[in-house]
């Protein structure tokens, strides 16, 4: 049998200390000859092993020399992807792993978002070549880029709207201090570390493009510096607003013997598929996927409603196995940087045992006028079972919908709805959500 060539990571490119590559289905990292000297003082030095003992550095194991086997993430996602708690977390992470690194002698040289993931709600670094060695009076070479990729959008989220971290999604690099500067509200500038690592930062970045100094700081000035940044990012807090999905369980048609009836439906569905991954889609604060979850599953939790994803990832934090995203399947995050391959589309990273679709085919079909044909091609591509809820015309929640536009869709039924998805997946099991005109269905893709 042939073994797997190995492939390189194409967004690996920019970092001239080595890079990823995949082999048989798992993930190494090349070093460098550039970088072997601060490879051995991150080894040596008692940095690796305290920064893994804390679970704050993916873990990796020496093959052979200039060759790592890198612990696997199951699923890659990006920083316009997370929640405001989730960038937060990022952010912290990384200003306490800098910390960590100066007790050892060393430094992180750079501070990207994209360094970052996360295993359910818990983050991690993950770029086992982002440390040298502190030089005396040296500044954060990282500093700049820390403020862009975190301070900017985490500022911008708190003090204007949560859905402005999408921003980074046009910006791979972070949002550029000025912008950021720009867009903030004249109050920003009274709150001393917004003043400071936002509108001065952006300045003195102008002054510097125009032949400013570059200047050293002390040890201690330094250790200030990460204890100001930290300080500034631990105090923004997301406006408490309102959103359409937000208090959805607070506004539902369902009783409480409906609810209990859908969650043994899932559960038992779940059960028969035996899941070892999910996706579900819509899926507000995570109510449905956490069932998975609990059942040993890995789920995706995703939702298009920022806020919705917020909740969900504070009501789960510290699970392993459910990680919250801010995705819009209706406009999910594409393939974008170098050449269209830097980042990955959303269902190009998108694999799983079963997608769960719950209370959703209605918004889908209706408010986004999409045919039952391109939503069951979709999900037949990324799953092996689906598990559906259909909801009927004659519920209150599609009335809602209906009631604000003409009703064109003479082929949303459930019988239609039966023969297109019937086209993709057969159908194993069935059954109505009691206390409802809802149903429930088990598929497995043909």
């Amino acid at each position: 049998m042939k073994r797997k060539m190995r492939k390189r990571e194409v967004s690996s490119y920019k970092d001239r200390s080595g890079f990823v590559f995949y082999k048989n289905g798992k993930v190494f990292r090349q070093i460098n000859g550039c970088y072997q000297e601060n490879y051995r003082l991150l080894m040596s030095s008692g940095l690796y092993k305290s920064l893994v003992k804390k679970e704050m550095l993916i873990p990796h194991r020496d093959i052979r020399k200039g060759i790592i086997e890198a612990e696997k993430i199951l699923f890659v996602s990006y920083p316009y992807e997370w929640c405001f708690s989730q960038l937060k977390a990022g952010a912290l992470l990384t200003l306490k792993i800098q910390k960590t690194a100066m007790d050892h002698g060393m430094s992180l040289k750079d501070a990207s978002a994209y360094n970052v993931q996360f295993v359910g709600t818990k983050p991690v670094f993950i770029d086992t070549l982002s440390f040298e060695k502190y030089k005396q009076g040296e500044a954060w070479v990282a500093y700049r880029q820390f403020c862009r990729h975190f301070l900017a959008p985490l500022v911008l989220m708190a003090s204007v709207d949560g859905r402005l971290g999408r921003l980074l999604a046009i910006y791979l690099d972070g949002i550029p201090l000025d912008l950021a500067s720009r867009l903030l509200p004249i109050k920003s500038k009274f709150n001393f570390g917004t003043l400071s690592h936002i509108h001065l930062n952006a300045r003195s970045q102008k002054m510097k493009t125009r032949g400013g100094k570059k200047h050293k700081l002390s040890r201690r000035l330094l250790t200030n510096l990460l204890t100001s940044l930290e300080t500034t990012v631990m105090n923004l807090e997301v406006k408490k607003s309102e959103s359409e999905w937000g208090d959805y369980y607070k506004d539902t048609n369902y009783s409480t013997k409906a609810f209990a009836s859908k969650k043994s439906l899932v559960r038992r569905f779940l059960m028969k598929s035996r899941a070892k991954t999910v996706l579900d889609l819509g899926a507000n604060t995570g109510e449905f996927g956490m069932i998975g979850a609990e059942m040993g599953a890995y789920v995706l939790s995703t939702d298009y409603d920022w806020l919705a994803v917020e909740k969900n990832y504070k009501k789960w934090e510290g699970s392993e196995r459910l990680l919250p995203l801010t995705v819009d399947i209706t406009n999910p995050g594409a393939a974008i940087g170098w050449a269209n391959e830097e980042r990955k589309s959303f269902w190009k990273r998108t694999k799983v045992d079963v997608v769960l679709a719950l209370a959703l085919i209605h918004h889908l079909a209706i408010s986004n006028n999409l045919p039952f044909e391109k939503i069951a091609k979709l999900i037949a591509g990324i799953t092996e079972f689906l598990i559906i809820e259909f909801v009927p015309k004659t519920d209150s929640k599609v009335k809602i919908l209906l009631s604000q536009r003409e009703d064109v869709f003479d082929d949303y039924g459930q019988k239609e709805f039966e023969g297109v998805f019937g086209k993709y997946f057969e159908i194993e099991e069935s059954g109505p959500v009691v206390g409802s005109k809802r149903k429930i269905y088990l598929m497995k893709k043909r």
